[in-house]
């Protein structure tokens, strides 16, 4: 046996079992809904003002050299008359042919002795417009005037005594050439790119504004929904507008309030458990380890004992398990025709031995004829076994309870009294909730757990029912179910 010490042998660099590197994830980033709002609404505002730019542009240009080719048009108007007495003159053409001089004299604006040149002939001459005239004989051969005419040039005809003598020929402008044109033209453009940039930054501004306004209230909504997964319910928002967001802000606070509640109520309901099942329980074990400890004998007595407190926990756990039951819609429901009359006879019959020992008379019911309700009869059993064991507890010693039942339209109506004590009416609609009792003690004594009522009124909701509690006329409380007549086949 190899008596050399041992080594630790670690696995070589680079083997399959040599820890990798920890690598950390690449942060990205990803813009928010702030900066992509900002970024779309002063996107649109660009391309608004872009589209607007381009579309102003466009109809100042065209509509700038329709302006100076309809200047020209107005000059051919005012100058054929001229050209047809010069024609008449001097018997035809020939003198223009051979003349520049006296075509240019005839391009002058007119005058006369009373006043300066007419306005409409001047603004040819500012535009260059007469530079574009030509004039054509009545055979449409050039005789002064702009050489380079060509199809589409526009024509004006010079009428002498009903004869077309010629014609005056005016080539439209295209584009602008001229050297004022061009620098007016520039100076509209540096103004309307001014324009753009003075929208553009008003748009940025604006978005920047409504974003900031719009993202305000929902940052907060954010923020009190990380609150809220935190566990903090009390958690609120403050709802400053009635739009689509104001409504948000509302429905978060109603779900927050609902969630609180149920928080609460969840706390409160483990605390009754925990203290229902911990009273029989204690007893159990102080009644098992006296009777180990020999301090009690086992006799039929002590047995009985604790058969009552198991009978307590067993009662309480199934009263447990039928609200759990009821709260996710798994209780089983049979409905078929029932008389409800029947139903309340058998239930008074079992109950009349237990509340005669406390001295409590049962009246009831009273009726005459079958009242027939669609309901499963197990479960209105239970319900009304559960409202006569409240009188059992709750009625005072030689009380009295009174069933009736009745019809009011589409339902029966069973009103169950009892003479006292009573319920002050600001605790009557409590006495449904799980656990609650008027007296606020948990002194077993005094009664059940609080789970009775509970079940009753699950077992007439799931009946398409109601019940409530009101003040009795004899001197204690009311208890009201409705149910839903069978309909007739």
């Amino acid at each position: 046996m190899n008596s050399s010490p041992r080594f630790l042998h670690m696995p070589s660099r680079g083997g399959p079992n040599t820890p990798r590197p920890i690598t950390r994830p690449t942060l990205r980033y990803r813009p928010g809904m702030t900066l992509k709002l900002f970024i779309a609404l002063l996107a649109m505002s660009v391309l608004v003002a872009a589209a607007m730019g381009a579309a102003a542009r466009l109809s100042f240009t065209r509509g700038f050299l329709g302006y100076l080719n309809e200047v020209g048009v107005q000059r051919m108007q005012r100058l054929a008359p001229r050209l047809a007495d010069e024609y008449r003159e001097y018997g035809g053409w020939n003198h223009l042919r051979h003349s520049r001089r006296d075509w240019f004299r005839l391009m002058r604006p007119s005058s006369d002795d009373s006043g300066p040149p007419d306005t409409a002939d001047l603004l040819p001459e500012l535009t260059g417009a007469n530079f574009r005239l030509g004039l054509l004989d009545a055979d449409g051969q050039s005789v002064a005037g702009f050489p380079e005419l060509t199809a589409d040039a526009l024509r004006q005809p010079v009428v002498m005594d009903g004869e077309t003598v010629g014609w005056l020929a005016l080539m439209p402008f295209q584009s602008l050439t001229e050297a004022a044109d061009l620098r007016f033209l520039r100076q509209q453009r540096l103004a309307s790119w001014f324009v753009g940039g003075a929208i553009v930054l008003l748009a940025a501004i604006l978005a920047v504004l409504i974003t900031q306004g719009l993202m305000r209230p929902v940052r907060g909504i954010a923020a009190s929904t990380r609150r809220l997964a935190d566990g903090d319910y009390s958690s609120r928002v403050d709802v400053a507008t009635r739009d689509e967001i104001g409504r948000l802000g509302e429905d978060f606070n109603r779900l927050a309030l609902t969630l609180e509640r149920n928080e609460q109520l969840r706390r409160a309901f483990i605390a009754d458990v925990s203290h229902e099942l911990r009273t029989p329980l204690s007893l159990l074990r102080a009644e098992l380890e006296a009777i180990e400890d020999g301090v009690r004998p086992l006799t039929q007595s002590s047995v009985k004992s604790l058969q009552g407190e198991v009978a307590t926990l067993s009662k309480l756990v199934m009263d447990l398990y039928d609200l759990s039951l009821a709260d996710v819609g798994a209780l089983a429901y049979r409905m078929v025709s029932v008389d409800l009359v029947d139903v309340l006879d058998v239930t008074a019959a079992a109950c009349r031995g237990r509340l005669l020992s406390r001295g409590i008379a049962l009246d009831g019911p009273a009726a005459e004829t079958p009242i027939v309700v669609s309901a499963d009869e197990s479960r209105l059993r239970q319900l009304f076994a559960n409202l006569l064991e409240n009188c059992q507890r709750y009625v005072d010693e030689n009380g009295r309870v009174s069933i009736s039942v009745s019809v009011e339209g589409l339902f029966a109506t069973v009103d169950i009294d009892d003479s006292g004590p009573g319920v002050p009416q600001d605790s009557r609609q409590q006495l449904f909730d799980r656990f609650f009792r008027v007296e606020g003690s948990r002194n077993r004594a005094s009664g059940g757990a609080g789970l009775g009522l509970a079940i009753c009124r699950n077992i007439a909701e799931a009946h398409q029912g109601s019940i409530e509690a009101l003040a009795s006329p004899i001197g204690g409380l009311r208890i009201r179910v409705a149910l839903p007549l069978a309909v007739p086949a």
